[in-house]
């Protein structure tokens, strides 16, 4: 809760961010909290077994803010986090991540963990332009509206038409001429909307989580059924 404790609260607590400054954007992980401040710094709080902080240490959980060690001169525009890792977009339209990468989460083509920011290997000349995490695989929608995904496939939730993980981003196979402009991940599965304002799933499917009239896990996009003739937003 990022308070400075360790009490559970069922009713709002302030966090304790540096005096003066105010948070613009927040995102919320498996036991980790991180925000974007009014400077463009990104500071996180929280479960920090894996260095999914970001300060560069490991072990203790945060109960304050702690700044994330970004690159000096490099400010973040976007954040999203997944079970115990955290990735953002910087001002440059880089992708760095940090915390837990067993199975490639981080994007760096490793699968070391990592208590600092590590950067992305996305494709040569692209720049990412939303992120989202899942469990423990990640997304980006790159400035081509392709979408590219890295970590664990074990049921195709990188939507590559594998269940290979990847410690890279791989492209994941939209239709011919689609774009995505919106992307969302659960735990094991993951959800963009196209520029036609369709939505299409990919991943694990036991519970009808792909909202394509089946329970079969699609390691594709599959079309969830919306209602006739609307779009998703």
């Amino acid at each position: 809760l990022g308070d400075g404790t360790t009490t559970d609260s069922y009713t709002p607590v302030a966090v304790s961010l540096p005096v003066g400054r105010t948070a613009k954007v927040v995102a919320t992980g498996g036991g980790h909290t991180c925000a974007i401040l009014d400077n463009d710094s990104a500071m996180c709080w929280g479960e920090n077994n894996f260095g999914q902080v970001g300060n560069g240490t490991t072990g203790s959980f945060q109960t304050l803010p702690n700044y994330v060690a970004i690159p000096i001169g490099r400010s973040a525009t976007a954040l999203a986090l997944g079970g115990s890792h955290s990735c953002a977009i910087l001002d440059d339209g880089s992708a760095m991540c940090w915390g837990i990468n067993t199975y490639g989460q981080l994007g760096d083509g490793t699968t070391t963990n990592s208590n600092t920011p590590v950067t992305v290997n996305l494709p040569a000349g692209r720049t990412a332009t939303a992120l989202a995490l899942g469990g423990s695989h990640s997304c980006a929608i790159l400035d081509d509206g392709s979408v590219h995904c890295w970590g664990y496939n074990y049921v195709g939730q990188l939507g590559d038409g594998t269940t290979t993980d990847s410690n890279t981003p791989v492209t994941v196979n939209l239709p011919a001429g689609r774009t995505a402009t919106a992307l969302a991940l659960g735990s094991s599965h993951s959800c963009a909307i196209l520029d036609d304002g369709s939505a299409m799933c990919w991943g694990i499917n036991t519970y009808g989580q792909l909202g394509d009239g089946t329970t079969t896990n699609s390691n594709t996009p599959v079309t969830v059924n919306l209602p006739a003739g609307r779009t998703a937003t």
